[in-house]
């Protein structure tokens, strides 16, 4: 009997021993649990395209072009009423100020609605321009400042037609679609100017008939 139970005894302790790495084996194969970390969503992994107003960041860049654009247009025109030696000169310059003014107006509000600040003061390239012009006078302001309004309203037309047709926000799109008619018609007046500018205040006088019909 007692040989019995030191049989049973040690079967129960191999049992036991054997055991071990049967339960070492099974934690080992089961998977662990992590807590689980918030993953980013696809906005925060790539680069924004819009600002705190909620524009494409072209559209911004065509607003505040725009309107330090206006501002220098306006600036220029006051400037071309005061210094012009000819009337078709002046009256260009007065209605620079008239056109800019407005489109200025209607992007002010534009912006406003969309929570954007404006440019409130002419950029550095346009301060010169300003000032080199400011310098001049007679035949020589004239030939000047129509050359700068040639190459200005070539580089608006440009930037007008691009934005009415790949602009993003419809009212910006919409303001460039309908400002865009306006610039190209002062193109066409600067050029028709222009070539006469150099030749005084009194030949420009006797082409008037000729290009005020623009």
């Amino acid at each position: 009997m007692q040989q019995l139970r030191f049989f049973l005894s040690r079967v129960a302790m191999g049992l036991a021993l054997a055991s071990v790495p049967l339960l070492c084996a099974a934690q080992a194969s089961s998977p662990q649990s992590y807590p689980s970390s918030p993953q980013n969503g696809p906005s925060t992994m790539s680069a924004s395209t819009t600002d705190n107003s909620g524009l494409r960041s072209s559209d911004k860049k065509f607003v505040d072009e725009a309107a330090q654009g206006g501002m220098a247009e306006v600036e220029l025109g006051r400037l071309a009423t005061q210094k012009a030696s000819n009337d078709e000169v002046k009256k260009f310059g007065q209605r620079m100020v008239d056109d800019h003014t407005k489109a200025n107006q209607q992007l002010s509000q534009i912006a406003g609605s969309k929570g954007m600040q404006l440019p409130q003061d002419l950029s550095s390239k346009d301060k010169a321009t300003v000032d080199r012009l400011s310098k001049l006078s007679g035949a020589e302001f004239d030939k000047a400042y129509m050359a700068d309004m040639v190459k200005d309203h070539k580089k608006d037309v440009s930037a007008f037609q691009h934005e009415s047709r790949s602009g993003s926000d419809p009212e910006i799109k919409n303001f460039a679609a309908q400002t865009l008619p306006t610039l190209q018609e002062h193109l066409s007046q600067a050029q028709s100017i222009a070539p006469n500018a150099s030749s005084g205040g009194e030949a420009m006088n006797n082409t008037g008939s000729q290009t005020s019909s623009h």
